[in-house]
């Protein structure tokens, strides 16, 4: 219709329902309204927007959580989402904290452009491989608590279970254990011992074979994500496929390589004082991203011919090893993010001057 206002839709998510308010372009509030997190209630949500004028965007908290598949539905019906931060908590003491309240406030963030964040798009390659490796990283995780736990028992065991252990390496451990015959008598310490050193190294051969199917349904997706990517030295299926989660199915949302290495954390933080000019690393931004581009730096400071003779001039030049660290990172965001993009840079040499 010609008459129809523009409008700004916020969306405060929940489990069970997410409150939903509209505003004018001029900021006016117009109305709020809680609707059920089920495919009808979606529709309900965008048809009760729509219903008020011409959407011209819709601010929504947790994108990537409760606010997912919102986000996909929107999309989907050409509505364009921006994702909000909640308000600071210096906001929330000011103006109270309602749903309601959370609701106005997410399509005021989108209306005065302090929201302008596209949310990464969670239907395609790479969101599968964040789903299998949010069990993976429990796998892993797991496996490592229960050694744990095999190491901690073995140094309490009675002797004549320590000793016969306590010399074995994890492989040779493990197997042994698994085939270890406890005995008839649990009220025994020692036979107690055995039977929860058995049980816990069958609990680590299970989530080992949990891990590598893991490993084997993922190395084909990253390839096919990134092929590029993997070919990269020093970035293994693990590092890509965190990288490729960070950045999303949709990387061009990242205006550029300075908006990727900023949400990796390695954009360069000043940390200048007086006649000291020098730059620190940045402990904001995607900490697993961050971890991902360090375990790569590392492999290359060992591996790579261009890193070692890059590390030793500037060693040479008294830049520190943190400092060192810092450049290589930032170096490695910039080319991890023109194969993100699926851009085909010309080969370079990427090690020059910080």
């Amino acid at each position: 219709m010609a008459d129809q206002i523009a409008v700004v839709g916020g969306v405060d998510t929940h489990t069970d329902f997410h409150q939903a308010a509209v505003i004018e372009s001029i900021g006016r509030h117009l109305a709020t309204q809680a609707f059920p997190t089920t495919p009808d209630g979606y529709r309900q949500l965008l048809n009760w927007l729509r219903s008020h004028g011409e959407v011209i965007a819709v601010g929504v908290e947790g994108t990537g959580a409760y606010g997912s598949q919102l986000t996909r539905v929107l999309r989907t019906h050409q509505v364009t989402v921006i994702e909000v931060d909640r308000p600071d908590r210096r906001a929330r003491r000011a103006n109270g904290k309602s749903d309601p309240l959370d609701a106005y406030a997410a399509a005021t963030a989108v209306l005065s452009g302090r929201a302008s964040a596209t949310p990464k798009n969670r239907d395609g390659t790479v969101e599968a491989i964040r789903t299998l490796r949010v069990v993976r990283r429990s796998a892993v995780k797991a496996r490592t608590q229960t050694l744990n736990q095999i190491r901690t028992l073995i140094v309490t065991a009675p002797d004549q279970v320590r000793e016969r252990l306590r010399t074995l390496h994890t492989a040779e451990l493990i197997r042994h254990l698994a085939r270890s015959r406890p005995g008839p008598n649990p009220s025994d310490p020692a036979c107690a011992a055995r039977t929860a050193l058995r049980r816990l190294a069958r609990r680590y051969q299970h989530l080992t074979e949990e891990i590598t199917e893991a490993d084997t349904e993922l190395e084909p997706l990253v390839a096919q994500a990134a092929p590029t990517l993997v070919a990269l030295p020093g970035v293994g299926t693990e590092t890509a496929a965190q990288l490729l989660i960070t950045a999303g199915d949709n990387p061009d949302r990242l205006k550029s390589e300075a908006s990727f290495a900023h949400l990796c954390a390695a954009a360069p933080v000043p940390a200048s004082s007086g006649r000291t000019h020098r730059h620190r690393l940045n402990r904001g931004g995607n900490r697993r991203a961050n971890h991902a581009l360090h375990i790569i730096a590392l492999v290359r400071m060992r591996y790579d011919t261009r890193t070692k003779k890059y590390v030793a001039r500037r060693t040479a030049e008294g830049m520190s090893k943190k400092d060192i660290l810092r450049c290589l990172k930032r170096f490695i965001a910039r080319e991890v993010y023109q194969h993100l993009t699926r851009q085909n840079p010309t080969p370079k040499p990427l090690l020059q001057t910080a």
